[in-house]
């Protein structure tokens, strides 16, 4: 018998069959955490399943506690079935008819209540999922704001977006994706907003992933929906926050949670989304405006400072004679491009050293990189100073930006742009910025221009992402999203 036709079998109207079933293809007896708690209503036997850890034993025993009461108040005569319904005290209660709904919905953490003589069981959802409580995330700190972030329980994760939204229109639709694992995947979404064919084509590619399990979860997703290769950019964007996620529903995105992951995906983004942060938000337009232009140029020093700056040592002519100090003062055994390679590989050594390394050691393991190694470096003639120099301003310009997939997309763009400009100088530089240019802008993501609003231009969109806007003056969503509803604020006679 395949998987496919186990799906569709009716439960048993005998519990002792469901219980054989449960032992021989569920592990019942042989998993410790799987239990079973057999009880006599009214000459009825009646079954209770559980699993150990996923649900709250409190109201667990409160349902054991209520049905066993029926033994003394109820006559024989009376329909048990009707009569166990209605004292099951709990405010999601499902009856399920089919035998695969109810190992899902066992092994998800809801409790299982089957009666025998009746094909249908009831499913109560007493879950409580082992996990911490909400927090900042580390990535997306702010300095006034929520302070509640995503956790890994999907149950929580959309209360959070309920709260901020109280909207009777807001849909979460629930997809279970992995043979084995059985995900829990929702898209969240305004009805009246979303743009439907971007629904339909989640949904169809949600529906479509064949795969045992997703341990990694959101990043699964995202692979099985873009199939982007090779491709480094990001074509979607993550978030740990609550208050953010709520912001771009409300604009006409489609977010993707995932059971387990503490971040959720925002479909569809550009390349501009990637560098927007929450703290723009909460300061005053003009305030926002400035942090955001510090970000761009911070990007910008993150992808072409070093490719420039080699660009000028190679040729110095390039420079007016105002600029000419600029390049190493001194002669080394190792060419300059090397020197860059080492340096760059070497902060992302001690990057993914501190990752590795126990929190109370990673700040005393960094300033015995940053001070002894590199001065040592130095003094023995490996570096010149200036490429320590210009390498630093590169990586500092890399953690401006907000999104570390984008981050880390850049630091490959810079490394190809070294190499075009260490083989082929100004044409090189001129090369490689300009294939870089084109493959953003030939780059989509779900039907979506990956550089809009620059190109195609919008000149509304283009000002929004120049200029942070103050919120009453925002009366449009983003057009890239096609909204249904286009206007954020009730449209004044004028302008209908």
């Amino acid at each position: 018998m395949t998987r496919e036709a186990e799906t569709k079998w009716p439960i048993p109207e005998s519990v002792h069959e469901i219980e054989n079933y449960m032992k021989q293809r569920v592990g019942l007896g042989i998993s410790f955490d799987l239990n079973i708690r057999k009880l006599k209503i009214l000459k009825k036997d009646v079954h209770i399943y559980s699993v150990s850890g996923l649900c709250d034993t409190r109201f667990a025993i409160e349902l054991v506690e209520e049905l066993v009461e029926i033994n003394d108040h109820e006559k024989l005569s009376s329909d048990v079935f009707k009569i166990i319904e209605n004292r099951l005290v709990n405010q999601s209660v499902q009856p399920i008819t089919l035998l695969n709904d109810l190992v899902h919905f066992l092994l998800s953490g809801l409790i299982i209540v089957a009666i025998d003589g009746e094909s249908t069981a009831f499913v109560i959802d007493v879950r409580n999922y082992p996990g911490r409580s909400p927090q900042e995330p580390d990535t997306e700190k702010v300095v006034r704001g929520a302070r509640d972030g995503f956790v890994e329980n999907i149950i929580l994760n959309t209360a959070l977006i309920r709260r901020r939204i109280r909207d009777e229109r807001l849909r979460y639709e629930m997809i279970r994706v992995g043979e084995r694992s059985y995900t829990d995947v929702s898209l969240a979404y305004l009805e009246d907003v979303a743009d439907p064919d971007l629904l339909h084509i989640l949904r169809k590619e949600l529906n479509a992933i064949k795969i045992d399990g997703i341990p990694m979860a959101d990043k699964t997703i995202e692979e099985f929906i873009l199939k982007q290769g090779f491709n480094p950019f990001p074509l979607v964007r993550y978030t740990e926050r609550a208050d953010v996620a709520a912001a771009h529903i409300l604009e006409g995105h489609i977010i993707i949670i995932v059971d387990t992951s503490p971040s959720v995906i925002i479909a569809p983004t550009t390349y501009f989304h990637h560098v927007q942060h929450a703290e723009e938000f909460r300061e005053s337009p003009a305030m926002g405006t400035f942090l955001r232009w510090t970000r761009f140029l911070g990007v910008l020093t993150s992808i072409f400072l070093l490719p420039l700056w080699l660009l000028f040592v190679l040729e110095p002519s390039l420079l007016p004679e105002k600029l000419s100090f600029i390049g190493p003062n001194e002669q080394t055994n190792i060419p300059i491009i090397v020197q860059i390679f080492l340096a760059d590989f070497g902060i992302e050594f001690l990057k993914l050293a501190a990752i590795h390394t126990p929190t109370p050691l990673s700040t005393a393991m960094g300033l015995i990189a940053a001070v002894l190694i590199g001065q040592i470096a130095i003094s023995v003639g490996l570096f010149v100073p200036e490429v320590i120099l210009y390498v630093a301003v590169s990586g500092i310009g890399t953690f401006t930006t907000p999104s570390y997939e984008l981050s880390v997309a850049n630091k490959i763009a810079r490394l190809t742009l070294l190499i075009f400009v260490s083989m082929f100088h100004t044409s090189g530089f001129v090369i490689g910025s300009t294939l870089l240019f084109i493959f953003l802008v030939n780059t989509r993501a779900l039907n979506t221009p990956y550089f809009w609003p620059f190109l195609p231009f919008e000149p509304k969109g283009f000002m929004q992402i120049i200029i942070r806007r103050a919120i009453p003056g925002s009366l449009f969503r983003p057009s890239i999203v096609h909204p249904r509803n286009r206007y954020r604020q009730p449209p004044k006679a004028n302008e209908k």
